[in-house]
């Protein structure tokens, strides 16, 4: 009896993974029939176009308490298994990834079917920014009027960009490993030095042959093809539950092996100035799952004093930082839509034209994001062609009303998708979507600090509202604009730090493409 073995995946309720590898095993006296059907099965795998055959890896080695090396080791002989080459290169310092990325020639680029990021969230925002930096073209996000700066242009290719800049590479930074040596630290630890790599070598035999013609046609996002992924290694790893509700490594590879695809609205965030007295530099970067002022600002930055403590200086962090209860005052001026939620404000605009904000609105009904969303693919089908997505500022401009708030604020944050974590199992937003060019901007105005207390605690609780009490403004808006007259704190942009007194935030709707097949909740 002639035999062979085909490699599948299925479901187990009582089994740690929710998607588990298993094998099928067929045989026949017969070699050739079993020749044949061999032959006709892996016809059929090669025809499947959404499958991944070349893949970019970055292990990072301090993650999670060393769990990022774990992790691929396990997840590895999967790849392995289904034949997908892939080119593993274990991060040495901050900006690794980021300088590999954006140096990477658009030739270079098209070898690969997509970048997987192994570790947290914070190495997957410096992978997203490195291949979006000199990637992305789009005018920067709109402005009320009287701000002061232009936001939107039609003539967005003559602004001058002034692209996040992360640590310089060192000479042999180019090198690549295959695996490296466990570490004790989380993944916010700064990437330091591992043993001495050993290169790998590039994949020669991609589907997309490079050829002369591609330099005429260098890669943008929006596009079809290219896609990001995460084997969850962090501390939280909130965009993996957001976008498969499982923080599993296994179940995340076999979605990556498989080629299931969803969009991701990305922020894209203009900080126009550093301090009130610095001159207007404006510098771009992007959040795939959060931006937030205040007390999420404050908690990274407390946070680097206590390195030592390993990952659980966040919660003492965010109890020091908690207990000063401190406000600051701004300004934000948020974009209202006819798709955005009604409000109810005063008849009487100011001098710029802008609403000031007088009342709350009636919620609506919830609806939450899972796979095959409806909302996200209304939104997707009502988005025109590429090109229009891609200048999504020109689109939002179009009858645009700003409205302001204005006060003493505890934190300011934008959330881009759900952001769900263990320790929030709905997320800050529990109904956010991945998919639907929306941002959820929320303002917590300062209160009596058992109040604030009782907010934070509600995100703990699942089917709980955090957002219903009075002192929280929750917006569902496009673009906002920031402005705070000090530089008292920081933005936290998916878990980096980013020194801004005035930003401009925009969503841009399905900017990227991630290896998931939406929350299965």
């Amino acid at each position: 009896m002639h035999r062979f073995v085909v490699h599948g995946i299925t479901r187990r309720r009582k089994h740690p993974s929710p998607w588990v590898p298993c094998e099928y095993i067929f045989g026949h006296k017969d070699l050739k029939i079993c020749k044949d059907w061999f032959q006709h099965l892996i016809s059929c795998i090669n025809n499947e176009s959404g499958r991944p055959k070349n893949l970019m890896v970055f292990v990072h080695p301090l993650c999670g308490k060393g769990r990022g090396v774990s992790n691929w080791e396990t997840v590895y002989p999967l790849f392995a298994r289904a034949k997908i080459k892939t080119k593993v290169i274990v991060t040495e310092r901050a900006g690794h990834a980021y300088d590999t990325l954006s140096s990477l020639s658009d030739i270079e680029l098209k070898a690969f079917d997509g970048v997987v990021a192994v570790g947290g969230d914070g190495l997957f925002n410096e992978i997203l920014n490195g291949i979006l930096s000199s990637r992305h073209k789009v005018s920067y996000p709109p402005t009320p009027e009287g701000f002061g700066y232009v936001g939107s242009s039609d003539n967005c290719e003559e602004q001058t960009r002034n692209w996040v800049n992360f640590s310089k590479p060192t000479p042999d930074s180019g090198n690549a490993v295959f695996l490296g040596n466990p570490s004790k630290c989380d993944d916010q630890e700064p990437l330091l030095s591992t043993s001495h790599p050993t290169e790998l070598e590039i994949p020669s035999n991609s589907t997309k042959e490079p050829c002369i013609g591609d330099q005429d046609n260098p890669v943008s996002f929006p596009n079809d093809w290219f896609r990001l992924g995460i084997i969850p290694s962090g501390s939280t790893d909130a965009i993996v539950l957001s976008t498969t509700g499982e923080r599993d490594p296994v179940t995340s590879a076999l979605l990556i092996i498989l080629g299931r695809k969803v969009s991701l609205d990305i922020a894209q965030v203009v900080r126009w100035k550093t301090s009130p007295t610095a001159e207007v530099l404006p510098t771009v970067r992007y959040a795939a799952s959060f931006a937030g002022y205040g007390f999420y600002g404050e908690v990274i930055r407390e946070s680097e004093k206590y390195r030592w403590m390993g990952p659980a200086r966040y919660d003492f962090s965010g109890t020091m930082v908690f207990l000063k209860h401190r406000s600051y005052g701004a300004k934000v001026a948020f974009l209202d839509t006819p798709y955005t939620h009604s409000l109810t404000a005063s008849a009487q605009d100011d001098i710029t034209g802008a609403q000031p904000l007088q009342s709350r609105w009636k919620k609506p009904r919830k609806i939450i994001c899972r796979t095959n969303c409806f909302v996200c693919k209304e939104a997707s089908t009502s988005g025109q062609n590429p090109e229009d997505v891609a200048d999504n500022s020109r689109t939002i401009c179009e009858n645009q009303k700003w409205v302001w708030s204005e006060g003493h604020f505890l934190s300011v944050g934008a959330a881009v998708i759900s952001c769900r974590n263990e320790r929030a199992p709905d997320g800050l937003v529990a109904d956010a979507h991945l998919s639907d060019g929306f941002l959820h901007l929320l303002l917590i105005r300062d209160c009596p600090l058992p109040l604030y207390l009782w907010h934070l605690t509600q995100f703990t609780k699942k089917g709980s509202d955090p957002l219903s009490f009075k002192f929280v403004e929750h917006h569902k808006t496009q673009a906002f604009t920031f402005i705070s007259s000090h530089d008292e704190s920081v933005w936290n942009l998916d878990g980096e730090m980013f020194q801004a007194c005035e930003v401009s935030v925009q969503a841009c709707r399905g900017l990227v493409n991630f290896f998931a097949s939406g929350p299965e909740l």
